[in-house]
């Protein structure tokens, strides 16, 4: 397995999203996330076979904080011929391994805590994502310092307008 910076191939992205996510349309997400270089890192996942997986971390900040970056982790996507066999897991490290060289502070997710709490995420109720989440997700809202910045701010996320649709924060 082979983990890389970067997605040349968008397209192949949008395949893997579509087979991992057969009842989510996260396509237009990653297509979006995709044009916004500056603001978004990517990281893959290869094999002999292909494409394996594909994570993002969109730059962000929080309202009311002291500046520092966040980022928020997402979507994240592992081919099903290769899921559970440790693909996400490579994936979400390269990623926070990235993010701690770059200087983020803390990193935002909505996901399932039993995955994301193995790298030390915990639920996140000082800082809001940018739609009021179900009840039933709120455990699900969680971050991860990556540095030992005391004051790392309280309040809504701020997130680039690719991430502003109510749907990518409802079931």
């Amino acid at each position: 397995m082979i983990i890389q910076t970067g997605c040349a191939d968008v397209q192949g992205a949008e395949r893997l999203y579509a087979e991992a996510f057969p009842d989510e349309d996260l396509v237009p997400l990653v297509r979006q996330l995709s044009s916004l270089e500056r603001d978004v890192v990517a990281f893959v996942a290869s094999d002999e076979a292909g494409l394996a997986g594909h994570v993002m971390f969109t730059r962000c900040a929080v309202d009311g904080g002291d500046g520092r970056r966040g980022a928020l982790l997402g979507p994240l996507a592992v081919a099903p011929r290769v899921q559970r066999s440790g693909v996400g897991s490579a994936l979400v490290r390269a990623g926070l391994d990235d993010a701690r060289k770059q200087g983020v502070a803390r990193v935002f997710v909505l996901g399932d805590p039993a995955f994301y709490g193995r790298f030390g995420f915990s639920a996140d109720a000082r800082v809001s994502p940018p739609y009021d989440l179900p009840k039933a997700w709120i455990g699900a809202w969680q971050s991860v310092g990556l540095s030992s910045a005391e004051n790392e701010g309280a309040g809504p996320l701020r997130v680039p307008v690719a991430w502003m649709s109510e749907s990518l924060w409802r079931p």
